[in-house]
């Protein structure tokens, strides 16, 4: 299954992961580590998951309170949009391709 990221998710990642980091040294890693993991659940049966409006779909974090939006392209691929916060606007990055 490929897996495509939005060029914003980056961005995204690396503040949640230094926010953390500045908590307990470690946990940013972790942070990233379950995004890793979701991602690879969301590969693996990525018609399991909520649809919120459209075709964007969602999955929730198990250990941090975030969200990943995602969707599934035509060729089959997984396009990564978005990793928020859960108490962000809910439309947050829904607009992303």
């Amino acid at each position: 299954m490929k897996i495509e990221y939005h060029p914003a998710l980056g961005a995204e990642l690396e503040e949640a992961r230094d926010y953390y980091d500045e908590r307990l040294l470690g946990l940013g890693r972790d942070f990233v580590d379950e995004f890793e993991r979701q991602v690879l659940a969301v590969a693996a049966m990525p018609e399991r998951w909520m649809i919120v409006v459209g075709d964007i779909r969602r999955v929730l974090m198990k250990r941090f309170p975030y969200i990943i939006y995602f969707r599934i392209l035509d060729d089959g691929a997984i396009r990564i949009a978005v990793v928020k916060h859960e108490k962000r606007h809910p439309a947050y990055g829904r607009q992303r391709t």
